[in-house]
């Protein structure tokens, strides 16, 4: 089993720095251009990702939600959660009026049906009702 590890630790090391770094935007790679991390990492086996993920990449929280995406970043959106557009909440507010308006003409429906219901059980017509 510590056999297999030996050569399983390295190797899951190598993989995440190497995703890691795929997934960094070029501006956030520090001291030399990503693909030549790229590089770094998958010929210095062991030694190349620890380098990566000591040195080579800046570590802070990107601002306003950045993806490593290049087209993510070029067009992503203003808002980064939907409680926080206003938009999203308005049309909520839309759609839960025409939910209660629907719900109010099924209630109407139903009350309509159930005074129907008692006037043929007490043996009224339905056209003495108005209808």
């Amino acid at each position: 089993m510590f056999r297999a590890l030996i050569y399983l630790l390295p190797l899951a090391l190598t993989i995440y720095a190497f995703i890691d770094c795929l997934n960094t935007p070029e501006d956030e790679a520090k001291h030399l251009p990503k693909i030549a991390w790229v590089f770094i990492i998958l010929l210095f086996w062991i030694v190349g990702p620890i380098v990566w993920l000591a040195a080579g990449k800046m570590r802070h929280a990107p601002a306003g939600g950045r993806t490593p995406s290049e087209w993510h970043r070029n067009h992503r959106s203003q808002w980064v959660a939907p409680d926080d557009n206003p938009e999203f909440l308005n049309a909520l507010k839309e759609e839960n009026k025409k939910d209660e308006s629907l719900l109010k003409d099924w209630e109407a429906d139903l009350r309509r049906r159930e005074e129907e219901l008692k006037r043929r059980e007490n043996g009224e017509s339905p056209s003495a009702s108005g209808e």
